[in-house]
């Protein structure tokens, strides 16, 4: 893909993770584009997320790993307990793990502004317009038109002409349902979670993530984001609590707050030598609920010269610390397609041809648990019962297996890395 004047641009539609990774990645390879947000402000927002070694792979190479490093963790190891505090199973994160690149832990906010700092540094502030909506978007014979509205006072703004249209506007996403009208709402996957961060003492190695228990009555993922918060040496730690609950909320709003009395209950006697964790819910800065939600693979995600990525086409549960890993895969691939073929029909084709089969195969896993398979097994063998010794309840070599699956099918096994380096290094995208 070729030109550099407005109507050759790829309107990149959504400022969060996906869009500003796009946009770097773009940028790298030479093509305009333009992101449109529809926050009248990017702001740091949200709780902790995990970026697996595939991930910061990609930020890495766009130089961006020192920054990250900077005001994140790094995840030496994840582990796996049971309710009762037991020790089931521990696998060493990034490059404990002999990967060559590490696994970060981070504020949602942290990442998102280290992305909208570095675009905006390598692209300039013009390339993001904030306050536009987007309404849908038309093709004709000389590019895509992308629509605007204000999101407060739904006022039409001026449509954007671009060479293409990327919806990278989550699992919400206007471009999405233009396209998929009769999908539905996203489907809800029967348990709700409750998030929230902490400010504490270390826990463990102090850069540990845990998973504890099962859905009945619960499980639990806590890690650490950000190091020495205050002059007592705290970190921040973010936490989730997941619930079997049949019925979700009826508002599916990430800032909807949460009520520690709707879930507490079921974590009150959760006091472990090694960490508190009804006290370090009870003590959180803010509390957020959300329902688990998905949606079905969609059969294709480009037409002509619109294509989706990220949330907006593959929606997960938030299972596997994969989702913004996911989406960060897909702007890598997507750049190098249509930075390769100057036919930007085409090159949307080859992206998805790449990317669909190995996402839909991520969303559809997710959906039985694979990264806490370790934890259901233990629950199921032990009648959610304490053990006498875990290779009584499963060997070390069925732990193990169980554990690569996941890496395996989200595309961060050293296989499948080591593969993605021999194309790379070959020309391949």
């Amino acid at each position: 893909m070729t030109g550099t004047g407005a109507g050759h641009e790829v309107l990149i539609i959504g400022g969060g993770i996906c869009g500003l990774t796009l946009g770097l990645r773009l940028h790298e390879a030479g093509i305009a584009c333009r992101v449109f947000e529809a926050a009248a402000e990017i702001k740091p927002l949200g709780v902790g997320i995990n970026l697996l070694p595939h991930a910061t792979r990609e930020l890495a190479a766009l130089g961006l790993e020192s920054a990250l490093a900077a005001v994140a963790v790094t995840t030496r190891e994840i582990a796996y307990y049971n309710r009762f505090g037991q020790f089931i199973h521990s696998d060493p994160s990034g490059r404990f793990g002999g990967y060559a690149w590490p696994q970060f832990s981070i504020h949602r906010g942290d990442l998102h502004m280290a992305l909208l700092d570095a675009f905006v540094a390598r692209a300039g502030a013009d390339r993001v317009v904030t306050a536009h909506r987007c309404a849908g978007v038309e093709e004709d014979a000389d590019g895509v038109v992308a629509h605007f509205t204000h999101p407060r006072t739904g006022e039409r703004r001026p449509s954007r002409r671009g060479a293409a249209a990327v919806g990278c506007e989550g699992i919400h996403s206007a471009i999405r349902k233009q396209f998929f009208p009769a999908e539905g709402p996203p489907r809800y996957s029967g348990v709700n979670m409750w998030r929230g961060v902490t400010r504490a003492p270390p826990f463990l190695t102090g850069a540990s993530m845990v998973r504890i228990g099962w859905l009945r009555p619960a499980k639990v993922l806590i890690y650490p984001i950000r190091d020495a918060v205050d002059a007592e040496g705290r970190q921040l730690i973010n936490w989730v609590c997941d619930i079997e609950q049949e019925t979700p909320p009826a508002q599916r709003d990430w800032n909807r707050p949460g009520r520690l009395a709707d879930f507490i209950p079921a974590i009150a006697d959760w006091h472990f030598p090694w960490l508190d964790v009804a006290a370090l819910c009870r003590a959180a800065d803010q509390i957020l609920e959300f329902p688990m939600v998905d949606q079905d693979p969609l059969p294709r995600w480009s037409h002509g010269r619109v294509t989706l990525a990220g949330d907006a086409a593959h929606p997960m549960l938030p299972r596997g610390a994969n989702g913004a890993a996911q989406a960060i895969l897909d702007a890598g691939v997507l750049a190098e397609y249509l930075r390769a073929d100057a036919d930007v029909a085409g090159a949307l084709r080859a992206y998805e041809a790449a990317r669909l089969p190995p996402t839909s195969r991520v969303v559809l896993a997710n959906r039985e648990n694979p990264p806490d398979a370790i934890l259901r097994t233990v629950y199921e063998r032990t009648g959610d019962r304490p053990f006498r010794a875990i290779e009584d309840v499963v060997s070390a070599a069925e732990l193990a297996a169980m554990s690569q699956r996941y890496q395996r099918i989200a595309g961060f096994d050293h296989e499948t890395l080591a593969a993605r380096d021999r194309a790379v290094a070959s020309g391949g995208a």
